[in-house]
């Protein structure tokens, strides 16, 4: 089985574009109860995933650095300290398994890089269990 069946695509997803400041992404984060999220560049590709921790790194080791001047701090400038692993669209459910277990979800995209979207660790787990079951 692909990944693709258990896509949940880039409409569904909330995301951030490259461009925006660490007060954006933090909003976003706060919005949709995120831990972290996927980060696209102006062409749509899948270029990282920005986490909580990311941020608050960020303020720790800025000086002068709070939340009330976030707003002028570019998403570029942030540290991001994993990078999430991406899966092709055609890749199996089996080649994906151990990034499961390491990542929330998995970001997918085309041939191209471009983000399609993501596949849910609980909804990995939910395949799995329910093979076991039957």
């Amino acid at each position: 089985m692909l990944v693709s069946s258990f896509l949940l695509p880039k409409e569904r997803v909330a995301y951030l574009l490259s461009s925006v400041s660490m007060l954006e992404a933090a909003e976003q984060l706060e919005k949709h109860l995120y831990t972290a999220i996927p980060i696209i560049d102006p062409d749509g590709r899948y270029i990282g995933t920005l986490s909580e921790g990311d941020l608050l790194w960020k303020i720790k080791r800025t000086p002068g650095l709070s939340f009330a001047t976030m707003d002028q701090v570019p998403l570029s400038d942030v540290e991001k300290r994993f990078r999430l692993e991406s899966v092709r669209i055609d890749t199996s459910m089996e080649d994906m398994l151990n990034l499961a277990a390491d990542q929330n979800f998995i970001p997918v995209v085309d041939e191209s890089g471009v983000f399609l979207g993501i596949i849910r660790r609980r909804d990995i787990i939910e395949y799995y269990n329910d093979s076991i079951m039957d």
